[in-house]
């Protein structure tokens, strides 16, 4: 009974964290335009989370992760993230080091891998719900799946960038100049979902699959 308990609460504080995670990133951010355009995938996703944990909920792992990655995607919609200032917070901790990397902000490449790294858990459990694959496969088709969502990310960024122009869609867009920025992104999601596997291969991970409410 007390496991069941902590497993009820877990996902109300968790939901609390996210969205107090969204009330101080949306609190005075460097451009409301570009911040709202940035959490239309967020407003999405977190209505179906919230309907699939009614149905058939991830593992208190996936939900940790992907609460990490909201975190890390808000501070990036706040600050706009080609001018994320992670470079002054580094040097706030260790001052004897100037800001690296100053000739472009790589908050969006760390934001890339991070999907793939956190959000791999939450793909290999659909895919042990759904379609559950063998042997390696079951590793394997998680990673395609990430990088396929890396593809469709980018198409939407391209999509919104033609769509709305102007500073917005740069803002949208972040490719900060570099002609190879989408190729560059959806190659840390892919890079991130792999070392993610492989660490969850490593300690034999098996997820907890709750069944489904409804069966």
């Amino acid at each position: 009974m007390a496991m069941t308990t902590r497993w009820r609460l877990y996902p109300t504080v968790l939901l609390s964290i996210a969205c107090a995670s969204i009330a101080i990133s949306a609190w005075q951010p460097a451009d409301v335009e570009d911040w709202l355009l940035e959490n239309v995938l967020v407003a999405i996703a977190l209505p179906l989370l919230m309907r699939s944990y009614a149905r058939r909920p991830f593992t208190p792992l996936t939900y940790g992760a992907l609460l990490v990655f909201l975190c890390l995607h808000e501070v990036g919609a706040h600050y706009t993230y080609s001018d994320v200032p992670y470079g002054e917070w580094l040097a706030s901790i260790a001052p004897a080091h100037p800001p690296a990397l100053a000739t472009r902000n790589h908050y969006d490449r760390f934001v890339h891998f991070a999907y793939g790294l956190l959000v791999v858990p939450a793909a290999v459990e659909l895919f042990a719900w759904r379609a559950p694959p063998r042997g390696i496969w079951r590793w394997i088709m998680p990673v395609t799946f990430i990088m396929a969502h890396s593809v469709v990310y980018e198409l939407v960024e391209w999509a919104a960038a033609v769509t709305f122009g102007g500073d917005l869609g740069q803002a949208y867009l972040g490719t900060q100049g570099d002609p190879w920025d989408a190729q560059k992104d959806m190659a840390l999601a892919a890079l991130g979902s792999a070392c993610g596997v492989c660490v969850m291969a490593a300690l034999r991970w098996a997820p907890l699959v709750r069944p489904s409410r409804q069966d």
